[in-house]
């Protein structure tokens, strides 16, 4: 069983000032007192050394990152340093895998390491540099291990930021032996040469920078106020719901491009973050208010239009830039929201009880009976547009 404790998005530990842990109690109960204790337990189990910034440009801040245990055993540990708050850094995050851990499954690769570095800083800061692959550098550099340097193939990547965005900054991820170890390094604000690395002896300041990187999480989100309650632009007819449908037809586009291209599946920052929960909260209030629906009704009438073209634009080559494909996507719309009797009726009444009947389990038979409620909806949608002329 493979269990991970993954960064937090969206806050990091107090910026970096030398100085000590600020921890408070909130409410006078510390709510994260369990979480860093499980923290110090797994780590009290470690049986390979993990390695840390010793020094450098980037040694404040330190935090755990994140691990992974896969069988009750470690599989890596990430320890982060540096200032989390700015764009610029400088910023380090250091991943010691176990021995043989890459003889389970494979590393990821460093375009991905940088790649998650990027989504870090927009789910943190709101800063968008792109979406890689930019301009990319192979490098050979020098890390300092244990006082000694040693030789890294580096992945640097500088995407081309968005118009009107401030530029990109350059990310790069390196990944060394050491012994019997791998160790994936990435920064930014930071050249390779200017990192020393070293085991890490005493995880407790890491343990304490874990705790308020969380702390400080849940003060910003409480701060925030939810998409639900804020005031939102007035929308006009369906349009909420068609930017909506438009956003979910990009998103899986998108990532089935990023399959067929032989990357992992990723979807591009501008595709996710608040923006997109307007649009869904804009299209859920239109559709409380067009169709006098509450809003569990209205969530879940607009849950399944989403899906519905979703699932139409991966089983057909017509739904995106086609005509046919955008009066498919008005008739929709509208029976989701008015119920009309539009001429693709038998699809949109095929689909709800395809939507209505997924299986969420079941033997042979049910799956065989799913598959046969998809290829009628199919069919009347192929009618559809047969009758289209």
């Amino acid at each position: 069983m493979r269990q991970r404790m993954v960064r937090e998005s969206g806050g990091r530990p107090q910026e970096c000032n030398g100085g000590g842990s600020g921890r408070t109690r909130l409410g006078g109960q510390d709510r994260f007192a369990d979480q860093e204790e499980f923290s110090r337990r797994t780590l009290a189990a470690l049986d390979f050394p993990v390695y840390g910034v010793t020094a450098g440009p980037a040694r404040c801040g330190e935090a755990l990152a994140a691990f992974e245990t896969c069988g009750g055993d470690l599989r890596w540990v990430e320890v982060q340093c540096g200032d989390w708050s700015s764009v610029a850094g400088p910023y380090v995050t250091v991943r010691t895998y176990r021995p043989g851990a890459e003889q389970g499954e494979p590393l990821p690769e460093l375009e991905d390491v940088v790649e998650d570095e990027r989504d870090r800083v927009y789910e943190q800061l709101g800063v968008d540099e792109g979406d890689g692959p930019g301009r990319v550098r192979a490098l050979r550099e020098w890390i300092t291990v244990d006082g000694e340097p040693c030789a890294v193939e580096v992945h640097e990547d500088r995407p081309v930021a968005p118009v009107g965005t401030e530029p990109a900054r350059p990310v790069w991820a390196g990944r060394l032996r050491v012994g019997g170890l791998t160790v994936t390094v990435c920064g930014r604000g930071v050249d390779p040469g200017g990192v020393e690395l070293g085991v890490i002896a005493d995880f407790e300041r890491y343990l304490v920078g874990r705790t308020d990187l969380l702390r400080d999480l849940a003060a910003r989100r409480a701060r925030s106020v939810p998409v639900e309650e804020r005031e939102l632009p007035a929308v006009i007819g369906l349009e909420a719901h068609r930017e909506l449908i438009a956003q979910s037809i990009a998103e899986t586009a998108a990532i089935e491009a990023q399959v067929r291209a032989g990357r992992t599946p990723r979807l591009p920052r501008g595709l996710r973050g608040e923006a997109c929960a307007v649009r869904w909260e804009a299209a859920v209030r239109q559709q409380m208010r067009l169709a006098t629906e509450t809003r569990e009704e209205a969530a879940a009438a607009v849950t399944s239009m989403v899906n519905h073209l979703n699932r139409l634009s991966q089983q057909t080559h017509w739904l995106i830039g086609t005509p046919a494909g955008e009066a498919a996507v008005e008739e929709v719309v509208r029976y989701t929201v008015f119920a009309s009797a539009v001429a693709s009726l038998p699809a949109q009444r095929a689909w709800e009880q395809l939507w209505r009947e997924r299986p969420g389990g079941g033997g042979a038979g049910v799956w065989e009976e799913h598959r046969l409620a998809e290829q009628l909806w199919l069919s009347a949608w192929e009618q559809w547009r047969a009758a289209r002329g």
